[in-house]
Protein backbone atom coordinates (compact mmCIF):
# COMPACT_ATOMS: atom_id res chain seq x y z
CA UNK A 1 0.00 0.00 0.00
CA UNK A 2 1.22 3.52 -0.91
CA UNK A 3 2.20 5.66 2.03
CA UNK A 4 1.24 9.67 1.10
CA UNK A 5 3.70 12.52 2.66
CA UNK A 6 2.47 15.75 3.60
CA UNK A 7 4.04 18.45 2.94
CA UNK A 8 4.25 22.16 4.35
CA UNK A 9 1.71 23.18 1.95
CA UNK A 10 -1.18 20.10 3.30
CA UNK A 11 -0.82 18.63 -0.45
CA UNK A 12 0.02 14.90 -0.51
CA UNK A 13 2.79 13.00 -2.29
CA UNK A 14 4.19 9.30 -2.26
CA UNK A 15 7.06 8.60 0.00
CA UNK A 16 9.83 8.17 -2.12
CA UNK A 17 12.90 5.94 -0.66
CA UNK A 18 15.65 7.70 -2.88
CA UNK A 19 14.77 11.51 -1.65
CA UNK A 20 16.18 10.46 1.73
CA UNK A 21 19.04 8.60 0.48
CA UNK A 22 19.60 12.09 -1.70
CA UNK A 23 19.35 14.34 1.80
CA UNK A 24 21.80 12.12 3.74
CA UNK A 25 24.24 12.40 0.91
CA UNK A 26 23.96 15.91 0.74
CA UNK A 27 24.39 16.21 4.41
CA UNK A 28 27.61 14.05 3.85
CA UNK A 29 26.37 10.42 4.51
CA UNK A 30 28.21 8.02 2.96
CA UNK A 31 25.98 5.70 0.42
CA UNK A 32 25.91 2.59 2.76
CA UNK A 33 24.74 5.42 5.77
CA UNK A 34 22.47 6.74 3.78
CA UNK A 35 20.60 3.53 2.83
CA UNK A 36 20.37 2.33 6.08
CA UNK A 37 18.91 5.57 7.26
CA UNK A 38 16.30 4.78 4.49
CA UNK A 39 15.06 1.25 5.16
CA UNK A 40 15.29 2.35 8.50
CA UNK A 41 12.54 5.39 8.04
CA UNK A 42 10.66 3.55 5.38
CA UNK A 43 10.04 0.81 8.08
CA UNK A 44 8.91 3.75 10.39
CA UNK A 45 6.97 6.22 8.32
CA UNK A 46 3.13 6.41 8.13
CA UNK A 47 0.43 7.72 5.70
CA UNK A 48 0.08 11.35 6.28
CA UNK A 49 3.39 11.88 8.17
CA UNK A 50 4.73 15.85 7.38
CA UNK A 51 7.81 16.14 5.80
CA UNK A 52 9.24 18.39 8.92
CA UNK A 53 8.94 14.84 10.72
CA UNK A 54 10.82 12.88 8.62
CA UNK A 55 13.33 15.34 8.67
CA UNK A 56 13.90 15.18 11.93
CA UNK A 57 13.77 11.39 11.96
CA UNK A 58 16.85 12.05 9.40
CA UNK A 59 19.25 13.86 11.69
CA UNK A 60 18.16 11.43 14.76
CA UNK A 61 19.17 8.27 12.38
CA UNK A 62 22.36 10.11 10.62
CA UNK A 63 24.11 11.13 14.03
CA UNK A 64 25.03 7.17 14.41
CA UNK A 65 27.22 7.35 11.15
CA UNK A 66 28.07 11.17 11.34
CA UNK A 67 28.02 12.38 15.07
CA UNK A 68 29.12 16.11 13.53
CA UNK A 69 26.09 16.21 12.44
CA UNK A 70 23.94 16.99 15.99
CA UNK A 71 25.72 20.19 15.76
CA UNK A 72 23.99 21.58 12.91
CA UNK A 73 20.09 22.54 11.53
CA UNK A 74 18.82 22.06 8.59
CA UNK A 75 20.50 24.40 5.78
CA UNK A 76 17.36 25.34 4.31
CA UNK A 77 16.24 26.89 7.48
CA UNK A 78 19.57 28.05 8.55
CA UNK A 79 19.50 30.35 4.78
CA UNK A 80 16.10 31.12 5.84
CA UNK A 81 17.56 32.95 9.47
CA UNK A 82 20.02 35.04 7.49
CA UNK A 83 18.83 38.94 7.17
CA UNK A 84 18.05 39.48 3.48
CA UNK A 85 20.07 42.56 3.12
CA UNK A 86 23.30 42.56 3.54
CA UNK A 87 23.88 39.07 4.78
CA UNK A 88 22.23 36.62 2.11
CA UNK A 89 23.05 39.01 -0.34
CA UNK A 90 26.43 38.83 0.82
CA UNK A 91 26.58 35.03 1.31
CA UNK A 92 25.28 34.63 -2.37
CA UNK A 93 28.43 36.96 -3.67
CA UNK A 94 30.43 35.07 -1.57
CA UNK A 95 29.37 31.51 -3.09
CA UNK A 96 29.57 32.86 -6.93
CA UNK A 97 32.88 33.89 -5.99
CA UNK A 98 33.47 30.07 -4.85
CA UNK A 99 32.24 28.93 -7.91
CA UNK A 100 34.61 30.65 -9.97
CA UNK A 101 32.40 33.81 -10.98
CA UNK A 102 34.10 37.86 -10.39
CA UNK A 103 32.01 39.31 -8.78
CA UNK A 104 30.93 42.65 -7.76
CA UNK A 105 28.90 43.98 -5.46
CA UNK A 106 25.46 46.08 -5.35
CA UNK A 107 25.87 48.16 -8.66
CA UNK A 108 24.00 51.13 -10.17
CA UNK A 109 23.61 50.31 -13.82
CA UNK A 110 21.79 53.11 -16.03
CA UNK A 111 19.46 51.92 -18.24
CA UNK A 112 17.93 53.71 -21.33
CA UNK A 113 15.30 54.53 -18.95
CA UNK A 114 16.18 54.76 -15.25
CA UNK A 115 19.08 53.91 -12.76
CA UNK A 116 18.95 50.53 -11.77
CA UNK A 117 20.70 48.99 -8.03
CA UNK A 118 21.53 45.32 -8.83
CA UNK A 119 22.40 42.86 -6.01
CA UNK A 120 25.67 42.05 -7.59
CA UNK A 121 27.00 41.84 -11.43
CA UNK A 122 29.02 38.48 -12.35
CA UNK A 123 31.29 37.58 -14.46
CA UNK A 124 31.99 33.93 -16.09
CA UNK A 125 33.71 32.27 -19.11
CA UNK A 126 33.71 35.59 -20.79
CA UNK A 127 29.76 36.36 -19.66
CA UNK A 128 28.27 38.89 -17.92
CA UNK A 129 25.34 39.05 -16.02
CA UNK A 130 23.10 41.03 -13.66
CA UNK A 131 22.35 38.99 -10.10
CA UNK A 132 18.96 39.37 -8.73
CA UNK A 133 19.24 37.80 -4.89
CA UNK A 134 15.82 36.99 -3.57
CA UNK A 135 15.47 36.06 0.02
CA UNK A 136 12.33 34.30 1.52
CA UNK A 137 11.97 34.22 5.92
CA UNK A 138 9.08 31.40 4.80
CA UNK A 139 11.37 29.26 3.68
CA UNK A 140 8.27 27.19 1.86
CA UNK A 141 7.07 30.50 -0.33
CA UNK A 142 7.75 30.30 -3.48
CA UNK A 143 9.83 33.17 -5.53
CA UNK A 144 6.95 34.19 -7.61
CA UNK A 145 6.82 35.54 -11.62
CA UNK A 146 7.18 39.00 -10.38
CA UNK A 147 11.16 38.55 -9.77
CA UNK A 148 11.63 36.79 -13.15
CA UNK A 149 9.78 40.17 -14.87
CA UNK A 150 11.50 42.37 -12.77
CA UNK A 151 15.16 40.68 -14.29
CA UNK A 152 13.99 40.56 -17.63
CA UNK A 153 12.82 44.41 -17.35
CA UNK A 154 16.17 45.78 -16.02
CA UNK A 155 18.39 43.75 -18.74
CA UNK A 156 16.46 45.32 -21.58
CA UNK A 157 16.94 48.47 -19.84
CA UNK A 158 20.63 48.25 -19.17
CA UNK A 159 21.27 46.52 -22.51
CA UNK A 160 19.25 49.72 -24.14
CA UNK A 161 21.59 52.10 -22.38
CA UNK A 162 24.67 50.22 -22.97
CA UNK A 163 24.00 50.44 -26.68
CA UNK A 164 23.40 54.14 -26.12
CA UNK A 165 26.61 55.11 -24.44
CA UNK A 166 25.04 55.05 -20.91
CA UNK A 167 26.94 52.37 -19.12
CA UNK A 168 30.10 50.53 -20.03
CA UNK A 169 28.30 46.98 -19.08
CA UNK A 170 27.44 44.42 -22.04
CA UNK A 171 25.47 42.23 -19.96
CA UNK A 172 25.04 38.98 -21.62
CA UNK A 173 21.58 37.57 -18.78
CA UNK A 174 20.23 38.21 -15.84
CA UNK A 175 20.89 35.58 -13.17
CA UNK A 176 17.86 35.17 -10.02
CA UNK A 177 19.37 33.46 -7.38
CA UNK A 178 17.07 33.15 -4.05
CA UNK A 179 16.64 30.68 -1.08
CA UNK A 180 13.08 29.13 -2.33
CA UNK A 181 11.88 27.00 -4.79
CA UNK A 182 10.94 29.02 -8.17
CA UNK A 183 7.08 29.02 -8.44
CA UNK A 184 6.35 26.95 -11.43
CA UNK A 185 4.63 30.21 -13.43
CA UNK A 186 7.90 31.91 -12.39
CA UNK A 187 9.96 29.41 -13.61
CA UNK A 188 8.06 28.68 -17.03
CA UNK A 189 8.66 32.60 -18.08
CA UNK A 190 12.08 32.58 -16.95
CA UNK A 191 13.10 29.82 -18.97
CA UNK A 192 11.41 30.93 -22.06
CA UNK A 193 13.00 34.91 -21.54
CA UNK A 194 16.54 33.35 -21.03
CA UNK A 195 16.93 34.09 -17.21
CA UNK A 196 19.21 31.67 -15.13
CA UNK A 197 18.16 30.41 -11.86
CA UNK A 198 19.83 28.85 -9.09
CA UNK A 199 17.40 27.98 -6.07
CA UNK A 200 16.23 25.49 -3.83
CA UNK A 201 16.56 21.88 -5.83
CA UNK A 202 16.52 23.96 -8.88
CA UNK A 203 18.11 23.73 -11.87
CA UNK A 204 18.88 19.71 -11.20
CA UNK A 205 22.79 19.29 -10.26
CA UNK A 206 23.21 22.97 -9.66
CA UNK A 207 21.01 23.87 -7.17
CA UNK A 208 21.95 25.95 -3.96
CA UNK A 209 21.72 23.33 -1.89
CA UNK A 210 24.78 21.33 -4.19
CA UNK A 211 26.51 24.63 -5.04
CA UNK A 212 26.80 25.23 -0.98
CA UNK A 213 27.90 21.65 0.22
CA UNK A 214 30.32 21.24 -2.76
CA UNK A 215 32.33 24.40 -1.22
CA UNK A 216 31.23 23.48 2.71
CA UNK A 217 30.28 27.29 2.45
CA UNK A 218 27.67 26.85 5.30
CA UNK A 219 25.92 30.43 6.39
CA UNK A 220 26.86 30.69 10.72
CA UNK A 221 23.40 30.02 10.88
CA UNK A 222 23.32 26.58 10.04
CA UNK A 223 25.02 26.22 13.36
CA UNK A 224 22.60 24.70 16.15
CA UNK A 225 21.85 26.71 19.21
CA UNK A 226 22.14 29.79 18.02
CA UNK A 227 19.91 32.61 19.84
CA UNK A 228 18.63 34.99 18.20
CA UNK A 229 21.03 37.62 20.02
CA UNK A 230 24.40 35.70 19.28
CA UNK A 231 23.04 35.65 16.01
CA UNK A 232 22.96 39.14 15.38
CA UNK A 233 26.27 39.71 17.55
CA UNK A 234 28.13 37.76 14.14
CA UNK A 235 26.04 39.27 11.48
CA UNK A 236 26.44 42.51 12.83
CA UNK A 237 30.10 41.99 12.82
CA UNK A 238 30.92 40.70 9.18
CA UNK A 239 30.76 36.67 10.34
CA UNK A 240 28.67 35.37 7.55
CA UNK A 241 30.03 32.34 7.33
CA UNK A 242 30.76 28.92 9.16
CA UNK A 243 34.57 29.41 7.75
CA UNK A 244 34.89 32.41 9.30
CA UNK A 245 33.95 32.07 12.85
CA UNK A 246 36.05 28.42 12.54
CA UNK A 247 39.26 30.46 11.14
CA UNK A 248 39.13 33.44 13.07
CA UNK A 249 40.61 33.00 16.33
CA UNK A 250 38.52 33.17 19.27
CA UNK A 251 40.11 36.14 21.14
CA UNK A 252 39.43 38.54 18.06
CA UNK A 253 35.89 37.02 17.78
CA UNK A 254 35.66 37.79 21.55
CA UNK A 255 36.46 41.33 20.67
CA UNK A 256 34.42 41.66 17.65
CA UNK A 257 31.23 40.42 19.22
CA UNK A 258 31.53 40.86 22.46
CA UNK A 259 30.54 36.97 23.35
CA UNK A 260 31.84 35.27 26.19
CA UNK A 261 35.33 33.20 25.90
CA UNK A 262 33.68 30.20 26.38
CA UNK A 263 30.97 30.51 23.96
CA UNK A 264 33.14 31.30 21.63
CA UNK A 265 35.42 28.49 21.74
CA UNK A 266 32.36 25.90 22.18
CA UNK A 267 31.07 27.69 18.47
CA UNK A 268 34.36 27.24 17.03
CA UNK A 269 34.74 23.69 17.71
CA UNK A 270 31.25 22.91 16.35
CA UNK A 271 32.31 25.02 13.50
CA UNK A 272 35.66 22.72 12.99
CA UNK A 273 33.87 19.45 13.48
CA UNK A 274 31.26 20.33 10.94
CA UNK A 275 33.76 21.61 8.17
CA UNK A 276 36.07 18.86 8.92
CA UNK A 277 36.06 15.79 6.40
CA UNK A 278 35.44 12.97 9.17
Amino acid sequence: MTVYVTKFDGTLQPFDRNKIVRTCMRMGATRAAAESTAEEIENKVYDGIETKKILQMIFRSLRKHKPKIRHQIDLRKALSLLNPAPDFERFIQLLLSEHGYEVTPNQIVKGRCVEHEVDAVARKNGKTCVVEVKHHYQYHTPTGLDVSRISRAVLEDVTEGHELGYNNLKIDYALIVCNTKLSEHAKRYADCRGILHIGWSSPPNRDLQTMIEEKKLYPVTFLKGLNAETRKRLLSDGIILLRQLAETPPKELRKQTGISKEKLESMVDKARAILSDN
